[in-house]
């Protein structure tokens, strides 16, 4: 059974022939159930949407040449795995040439496929949208930062949000940025008090519920840098 129906997949093809122009490479990392481990407090849970994802991408990469998907093992794999800083599947990396920080974990579905294909574009074209201002204050960026986003497939305004996040880390080598569907990672959900979506979280020091606009989600960004550079004085 195909994951993309005959209107979407040819509206996704035309969009690549239109608008992609360095080769993307995607790298899933999935298992099988019998061999399925998890880090942290995810141990133990089972990947529900592994092949559904697989399925996915490898219908999205059947579309252009100019993507290649590699799908790697997280135990098998575990060093790759760990460089990527993947600790659970199905965990996405969207990259060029170099990685850029951007994460999905969980099944691309709903409104946050429109955000992989979105992602595929930018990385591909390797810049974004965002201002002007919002890039050169990304410039300043010299501290690491780790930006989760807690979505759902049905969610409209959760995308928004990833898509800034993702933008972000593509702009700035100091980002990572993880969009995480928060129904298939319910014990970090709950670690995170996610009672809504899209939440953002930033270091684990700021956090914000709903869609904001670019501006204000910056100035949450350069307020997660505080801590640190207060912590290294």
């Amino acid at each position: 059974m195909e994951m993309l129906n005959k209107e979407i997949r040819e509206a996704t093809k035309a969009k690549f022939e239109a608008e992609l122009s360095y080769p993307v490479k995607i790298v899933l990392f999935t298992q099988e159930p019998k061999r399925l481990v998890l880090l942290g407090s995810l141990q133990g849970q089972d990947c529900y949407f592994c092949k559904e994802t697989r399925r996915l991408l490898e219908e999205v990469a059947a579309l252009t040449e100019k993507i290649e998907l590699q799908v790697l093992d997280l135990k098998a794999d575990a060093e790759t795995a760990a460089r990527f800083g993947i600790d659970k599947v199905p965990g996405i990396v969207v990259m060029g040439e170099e990685d850029y920080g951007i994460r999905i974990y969980g099944i691309p579905s709903g409104y946050e496929y429109s955000t992989l294909i979105e992602d595929i574009v930018d990385v591909s074209r390797r810049t974004t949208g965002l201002a002007d201002k919002t890039k050169e204050a990304l410039k300043a960026v010299d501290k690491n930062l780790r930006i989760q986003v807690f979505v759902t497939p049905t969610c409209v305004y959760c995308s928004s949000v990833v898509r800034l996040a993702h933008q972000f880390a593509l702009e700035s080598p100091c980002i990572r940025a993880e969009m995480i569907e928060s129904t298939e990672f319910q014990d970090l959900s709950n670690r995170y008090n996610v009672y809504g979506v899209p939440k953002t979280i930033i270091n684990d020091t700021i956090s914000f519920e709903g869609a904001v606009p670019e501006e204000e989600f910056l100035e949450n960004v350069l307020k997660a840098l505080q801590p640190l550079a207060t912590a290294q004085k």
